[in-house]
């Protein structure tokens, strides 16, 4: 499906690495979930691949203050930041909408799912690079720089496979793929 819009590819995309400073959500990140979003895209043949794009590369752009602030979710503080930064460079409203739900349900977990075929890609493009060598390798570095364990115990005293949701680990992150 094309797109309406005319996006500048090289702005969004250096905004995008002016919020970044996670090792662990970094561009290289960044640009395999684009890749992986526009494969699924291009199978799919519904979705809008600008709008997608434009999801894509900012969906990340919250990290920074969720790191200062563990209890800031990334996605939705990413999903204002990309509707501030979008209405202010000319978006229309209804891209920056969609662009914003997007990112604000990347990492849904249980209240919020993705409900456009665009929001859904990048859900799935994201936790695809979860997966494999690489993403265990993100995930251990990222819990590792917030302190989280890699597993929790339940109350026998049982290694959790993190479906209890309740505290977060490694194991917990893997739950929701």
């Amino acid at each position: 499906m094309t797109s309406a819009y005319r996006t500048s590819f090289p702005e969004v995309e250096a905004y995008m690495r002016s919020c970044m400073s996670d090792s662990a959500h970094d561009a290289e990140h960044v640009y395999r979930v684009l890749n992986y979003a526009l494969d699924i895209a291009q199978r799919d043949g519904n979705a809008d691949t600008e709008l997608l794009a434009v999801a894509c590369l900012l969906h990340d752009i919250g990290r920074q203050e969720q790191f200062a602030d563990l209890g800031v979710d990334h996605a939705v503080c990413g999903g204002e930041k990309a509707r501030n930064w979008l209405v202010g460079n000319g978006y229309s409203t209804g891209f920056v909408d969609a662009v914003k739900s997007c990112i604000q349900t990347h990492r849904f977990r249980s209240d919020a799912p993705p409900q456009s075929i665009e929001a859904k890609i990048l859900f799935d493009a994201d936790k695809l690079d979860v997966c494999g060598a690489v993403g265990i390798a993100r995930t251990l570095f990222y819990k590792a720089h917030v302190a989280e364990p890699l597993y929790t115990l339940t109350e026998g005293g049982k290694v959790s496979d993190g479906a209890s949701g309740a505290e977060p680990s490694f194991l917990h992150e893997y739950k929701f793929l």
